[in-house]
């Protein structure tokens, strides 16, 4: 319960927004999962371990870049303009 407070701080911004830390952490944990299950269906198809792993490790780095760049146009398209934010608090 200590620890929750400083954590958040490091992920939400001073207006209450997700930082850019939380996104890229966001996106990093995705992607173990995401990983995980091309290299499964990787070794599936192909039935080359190696071949998974090669596959996989390809697409996590490319795929970190990819959603880091999407969770971040996002969080500016659904930015508040200025004058809606004065007349929710208004």
């Amino acid at each position: 319960m200590i620890l929750d407070q400083a954590i958040k701080k490091w992920f939400i911004t001073k207006k209450g927004r997700d930082s850019n830390a939380k996104s890229l952490a966001k996106s990093i944990s995705w992607r173990v999962v995401g990983t995980l299950d091309t290299m499964v269906i990787s070794f599936f198809v192909t039935g080359q371990l190696l071949m998974a792993v090669s596959i996989g490790s390809i697409e996590v780095v490319t795929k970190i870049a990819l959603y880091y760049l999407h969770e971040r146009a996002w969080e500016t398209a659904t930015k508040p303009k200025k004058n809606e934010l004065e007349e929710e608090f208004a």
